[in-house]
């Protein structure tokens, strides 16, 4: 993860909040963001989404459709 996303993990109260990770890489995928989100908050993350940087901006319809499946399938309100 970038450092600001560090920054900004470190110095928010993470208490009761609902963390749900996305990015867009080069072909890591999540990597440890995800353990490195439980580390720095104490959170349980709900299952991540990553997609490549290069498929988002060559193929934005399927990345919109895979976002949209994606945030469906999450239990929140």
């Amino acid at each position: 993860m970038p450092m600001p996303v560090y920054t900004f993990l470190e110095s928010y109260d993470f208490s009761g909040k609902t963390v749900i990770p996305f990015d867009t890489n080069g072909g890591s995928g999540l990597g440890g963001t995800v353990d490195s989100i439980k580390n720095e908050t104490g959170a349980d993350p709900k299952e991540g989404f990553a997609i490549s940087g290069v498929t988002a901006q060559q193929d934005q319809e399927e990345t919109g459709k895979e976002v949209k499946d994606w945030i469906s399938g999450l239990e929140i309100r």
